[in-house]
């Protein structure tokens, strides 16, 4: 079992983190331990996931790999996502048997696929 995964964001994006994964994506704010807290960044739960964005100097968003997140509600997220601008590549029906699923990326062009059964 994975306890969390942490994917990086640039210096100073908290709000744009807070906005695009507690707003849009309807996952809760953790709190972060004060000994971690002045490093910056955001911890987010939510859908059986928790996800770190840690804070990186010399960032880069992750373009290829990326966390696939099982979520319920395919067609309305990918809707919400969508009318905020961020565009949504619908996988085709056999490329993972069983599965619908769609990749968008974070504000900060980190890959992100989310997946439900069929």
């Amino acid at each position: 079992m994975i306890h969390h995964v942490l994917l990086a964001c640039p210096p100073g994006s908290e709000a744009a983190s807070r906005a695009f994964y507690v707003g849009l994506l309807g996952m809760a704010e953790k709190p972060k331990p004060p000994a971690l807290a002045a490093r910056g960044g955001c911890w987010f739960t939510g859908y059986g996931a928790e996800l770190h964005l840690g804070v990186s100097d010399d960032f880069r968003p992750a373009r290829k790999a990326h966390v696939a997140l099982l979520r319920p509600d395919l067609d309305g997220l990918a809707a919400r996502l969508t009318a905020a601008g961020h565009p949504v590549d619908w996988g085709g029906e056999d490329e993972l048997p069983g599965m619908r699923r769609f990749h968008t990326e974070d504000p900060h062009g980190n890959r992100l696929e989310f997946v439900a059964p069929r």
